[in-house]
């Protein structure tokens, strides 16, 4: 009875972590990025601290930490009638960061499939 109490409990405990949205995320490469970013389709978002932006960014990209984004929202709505997509490192902050604004209402946002590391590993351009 003890065992079957404690495994209810953590299969509540993992329901409870889970993520009940059921929206999903949606991935762009960095390819496709570029083109919707160079025709006016979209704006990248860059989620990375400051000192990896200082470092280096994909040109034309808006600056918006992951920890600033909730406060920043009226900026996001700025760009309406464009594609938001969410860039940083690798892909996982950036993830995160279409949850978040998925949450708030945006619809067209998505992801950077492999953030800048697969930016530059498709020989595109940063500063």
């Amino acid at each position: 009875m003890k065992q079957l109490l404690t495994i209810s409990l953590f299969s509540l405990f993992l329901m409870a972590c889970s993520s009940s949205d059921t929206a999903t995320v949606n991935q762009v490469s960095p390819i496709e990025s570029a083109g919707l970013q160079s025709n006016d389709f979209a704006v990248i978002i860059d989620v990375r601290s400051d000192s990896e932006w200082k470092g280096q960014r994909i040109p034309g990209a808006v600056h918006i930490p992951l920890s600033e984004l909730k406060g920043r929202m009226d900026e996001l709505k700025s760009f309406e009638g464009k594609q938001l997509i969410m860039q940083c490192a690798v892909g996982g902050r950036s993830s995160k960061a279409v949850e978040i604004l998925q949450h708030a209402g945006f619809t067209n946002v998505s992801n950077m499939n492999g953030g800048l590391v697969a930016w530059q590993k498709a020989n595109l351009p940063i500063e």
